[in-house]
């Protein structure tokens, strides 16, 4: 089962006993804080989850899979998760 923003919200007003409106708000900020920093091409570090980059890739040659046609992809940025330590024990049962 897929983990939704929805549901992120309905923990966090379980949680805390705010109200569904307040929880939606602070919810929307962090994504926000969250999208603004990466896409300023910083890496966030959430100590005891894990580590978002953003790394570059060159241009490089790509085949269109439909036609098999060769092409020229641009280069572009991405973002990768790294987790932690700690994250990794919880998933793996350690």
């Amino acid at each position: 089962m897929t983990l939704t923003k929805s549901r992120i919200i309905d923990s966090v007003q379980e949680e805390t006993g705010l109200p569904r409106k307040r929880c939606d708000e602070l919810v929307e900020e962090l994504l926000e804080i969250i999208k603004e920093t990466l896409a300023n091409g910083e890496n966030l570090m959430v100590s005891g989850f894990g580590k978002f980059c953003v790394k570059e890739k060159k241009a490089r040659k790509g085949r269109n899979p439909a036609t098999g046609d060769d092409l020229m992809l641009d280069e572009r940025k991405v973002v990768t998760f790294k987790c932690s330590q700690g994250l990794r024990e919880k998933i793996n049962g350690s």
